[in-house]
Formats: C-alpha cells, structure tokens, sequence
C-alpha cells in the first residue's frame, strides 16, 4: 500500500497531465470534425447554386441533361480546387434542390410581376 501512496505522489501530477492532455485532444479533435462537416456542407450547398445559377443563365439553350452535366463536372472542379469530396448521390442531390430552388424562386417573381 506504500507503494501505490509513493508511485501516486511522485507520478501522480504526469499521469493526471497526460490523461487531461488525452481527453482535451480528442474533444478538440471531434470539435474540428464537426467544424470542417459544418463549413464544408455549407461550401458545397453555396458552389452548387451558385454553379447551377450560373449554367443556366450561360448554357440556357441546353437540354436538361446536358445542363446537369455541366453543371456537375462544374462542381466537381471547383469543390476539387477547395479539398473538398463530395459523392455522387449527394451532387445529384443538392443539383436537384438547387434546381427546384430556382424554379420556384423564377415562378414567384413571374407572379409579382403579373399581379404589379
């Protein structure tokens, strides 16, 4: 039992320090996960409209499907400039959203412009 009381008080601070230090880092680390999840979600939601914005003022004469995929191979090099990865399901579906966005962003002005 002497043992333990002298081991504790000669390395009882350094192991309370490093068990600290442990726990602090691996908060810290889940924090900046969920921080870099956050703005990069959110980059990829802004690129996307933006980019969607953009392909159909500029390629207006294109089909839907040709549209779709300049958009898609838009975003792709962007998001790829900024290190960010995105999947194939989430593209389409955050293309898809923006897309339904604009249309009914279009339809309303449409209707206060009838009604003015």
């Amino acid at each position: 039992m002497g043992f333990i009381k002298e081991f504790i008080s000669i390395y009882g601070n350094e192991i309370l320090y490093t068990i600290l230090t442990a726990i602090i880092s691996f908060v810290g680390l889940k924090l900046k996960y969920s921080y870099d999840k956050y703005t990069n979600d959110k980059t990829k939601k802004q690129v996307v409209e933006d980019t969607v914005k953009y392909v159909e003022q500029i390629y207006n004469n294109l089909s839907s499907k040709k549209k779709f995929e300049k958009a898609k191979n838009n975003i792709i090099e962007l998001l790829n400039d900024k290190n960010i990865s995105i999947t194939e399901l989430e593209l389409q579906i955050l293309i898809e959203s923006a897309c339904n966005n604009l249309t009914k962003s279009s339809n309303t002005k449409n209707k206060d412009v009838k009604t003015a």
